[in-house]
C-alpha cells in the first residue's frame, strides 16, 4: 500500500471509528434507560440491565453503521479540501490513491456490517430471548409479589395468590394481550416454574385456559396440567421468527441439507446481504459529494453530513416500499453516484477543472 492511500485509509477510518463508538455508546445509555424497568420493577441488578441493553444493540449498530462509514469519508474528504490537500492529490495524479484507500475502508466496512448482521445479531437475539426468558422465571418464581398485578412484558400481566417455601405458586392468573386479534388468559389454581436445562417451563394445575378473539368468539379449555414455554411469556410480542436467532452460515447449512428453500428464508438472507451493498453506495456517494475539489461558494452552505444523512433516510424510505427487495435503495445510490462519479472524472479544458 502506497503512504498516500494508507494515509488517506487512516483518515478515513479514523472519523468513522470515532463517529460509530460515540453513536454506539449513546445508544446503548438510552437502551438502558428504556430497559430501566428490569431494576426498577422485575428486581434484577444493574448488571443485568447492562447486558440486556447491549444485546439489543447489533440491530441498531447496522442500521446506522453505513451512515458512519459516509459521514466519516465526507467529514475527512472536507478536511482535505480545506487543508487544499484534496487539490493536490488531483494535480498531482494522485486519484488511484484515493480510489484504493475508499475501496479498501468500503471493503473493511462491507466485511464488518456482514459479520454484524449474519453472525452476531443472531448470536444476541438469542442471548437476549434467553436472558428474557431467564428474567421472566425469576419474576414467576421469587420476585413477582402475592396480591399485586405485575407486568412481565409489555401486553402480559400476572397475578400470584401466594408463594410457598419450595416455590409452589398457588392461585396463578396471566393475562396476554399482546395479539391484537386474540387476547388469551390462564387461570389455575397452582403452579411451579421448572427447567430442562435449556428451557423454563411454568407449569400450571387444575385451570382453565380463555381465548377472546376481536371478532367476539370466546373458547374454553379446562386442563389439569397445562406446560407454557416461560420464553413466550417473556417476548414483547407473542410470536418470535426462530430463524432470527441463527447465523446465515447455519441457515444455509440446514436449507441445503433439507432441500427447502422458502420464500422467508430467501428474504431473510438478501436483507442480511443488503447491507454490505449499502456501505459500498454510501461511499461512492461520499466520494461524489465531496470528492472533487470545487473553486465555487454559495451563500447558505448545507452541511454534507445533514445530506449524506437525507440521503441514507430516503435510501431506507426506498427500500422499504419497494417490491424489488430490500437492496433497491442501495443499488440506487450505487448508480447515482457512480454515474456523477464518472461525470465529475471526464477529460475536461484546464479553465473548467475548479469551475
Amino acid at each position: 500500500m502506497k503512504r498516500l492511500t494508507a494515509y488517506l485509509v487512516r483518515l478515513f477510518v479514523v472519523d468513522a471509528l470515532i463517529l460509530f463508538g460515540v453513536l454506539c455508546a449513546l445508544l446503548w445509555m438510552v437502551n438502558c434507560l428504556r430497559s430501566f424497568d428490569v431494576v426498577s420493577v422485575k428486581g434484577q441488578s444493574a448488571l443485568v440491565l447492562g447486558i440486556q441493553a447491549l444485546y439489543t444493540m447489533p440491530p441498531l449498530a447496522i442500521a446506522f453503521f453505513y451512515v458512519c462509514i459516509g459521514i466519516g469519508l465526507v467529514r475527512a474528504l472536507q478536511a482535505l479540501q480545506i487543508s487544499r490537500e484534496l487539490h493536490i492529490i488531483h494535480i498531482n495524479y494522485g486519484l488511484p490513491s484515493l480510489w484504493r484507500a475508499s475501496a479498501v475502508v468500503a471493503g473493511a466496512g462491507v466485511l464488518g456490517v456482514l459479520v454484524l448482521s449474519n453472525f452476531i445479531e443472531p448470536y444476541a437475539n438469542r442471548q437476549l430471548n434467553a436472558l428474557n426468558a431467564s428474567i421472566a422465571a425469576d419474576l414467576v418464581s421469587s420476585t413477582l409479589r402475592p396480591g399485586r398485578f405485575t407486568q412481565v412484558t409489555p401486553g402480559v400481566v400476572l397475578l400470584i395468590g401466594g408463594r410457598a417455601a419450595d416455590g409452589e405458586i398457588s392461585e396463578f392468573f396471566a393475562d396476554d394481550r399482546r395479539d391484537p386479534e386474540v387476547r388469551r388468559t390462564y387461570i389455575a389454581t397452582s403452579a411451579r416454574v421448572a427447567t430442562d436445562g435449556q428451557n423454563y417451563v411454568l407449569e400450571l394445575r387444575d385451570g382453565t385456559l380463555q381465548n377472546s378473539a376481536a371478532d367476539g368468539r370466546f373458547s374454553e379449555v379446562s386442563f389439569m396440567r397445562y406446560d407454557v414455554n416461560v420464553e413466550t411469556l417473556a417476548q414483547a410480542i407473542s410470536y418470535v421468527d426462530p430463524r432470527s436467532e441463527k447465523d446465515s452460515v447455519e441457515l444455509v447449512t440446514t436449507a441445503l441439507s433439507s432441500g427447502e428453500w422458502d420464500e422467508g428464508l430467501t428474504m431473510l438472507l438478501a436483507n442480511r446481504s443488503a447491507e454490505g451493498l449499502r456501505v459500498i453506495g454510501i461511499a461512492m456517494v461520499a466520494l461524489a459529494l465531496a470528492g472533487f475539489p470545487s473553486g465555487r461558494r454559495t451563500r447558505i452552505a448545507m452541511p454534507l453530513e445533514a445530506v449524506v444523512l437525507l440521503i441514507a433516510f430516503a435510501e431506507r424510505g426506498l427500500s422499504a416500499y419497494s417490491p424489488l427487495g430490500a437492496a433497491t435503495g442501495a443499488l440506487g445510490m450505487i448508480g447515482v453516484a457512480g454515474a456523477v462519479i464518472i461525470w465529475r472524472t471526464r477529460p475536461r479544458r484546464a479553465g473548467e477543472v475548479l469551475a
